[in-house]
């Protein structure tokens, strides 16, 4: 009965550290910026991951979209939202080239592109095109 309770307990005491983490970070992020672009992620395809199921899992990304959208509608601030089929990470944001899927696999961070020769990293590069081509406003 002592080892359940005492259980129970950090089960809780985490679970208060991962909500006020998540409050924390979308209060940060509306207030210091009038415009957040966000990826929709296929977040059930992730999670047949067996590797990154259980960080996935405890990212919590569905409370982070929602928490993230109230408090930009409460700021007066816009959300838009890339649809989930776009290749963000393989995408040049230079020229537009999009790399083979075979050529970019996720263990490769860094690129060239073939067409324009300029190197990228795939998160940087991906954050541009998700800036740049997210089109769906969620906010009011």
């Amino acid at each position: 009965m002592w080892a359940k309770a005492k259980l129970s307990r950090l089960h809780f005491k985490i679970s208060c550290i991962r909500k006020d983490f998540t409050h924390k970070l979308t209060s940060n992020l509306v207030k210091r910026f009038e415009t957040i672009c966000i990826e929709n992620l296929n977040v059930k395809g992730m999670v047949k991951n067996k590797k990154l199921s259980r960080a996935i899992n405890d990212l919590g990304f569905y409370e982070f979209k929602r928490q993230l959208i109230y408090k930009a509608n409460q700021w007066g601030k816009t959300i838009k939202e890339l649809d989930r089929f776009y290749p963000s990470s393989k995408t040049c944001s230079c020229c537009g080239f999009i790399m083979d899927k075979a050529n970019l696999t996720l263990a490769v961070r860094y690129w060239t592109c073939p067409n324009c020769k300029t190197s990228h990293d795939r998160d940087v590069n991906a954050s541009i095109n998700i800036l740049n081509h997210a089109t769906k406003v969620l906010t009011n």
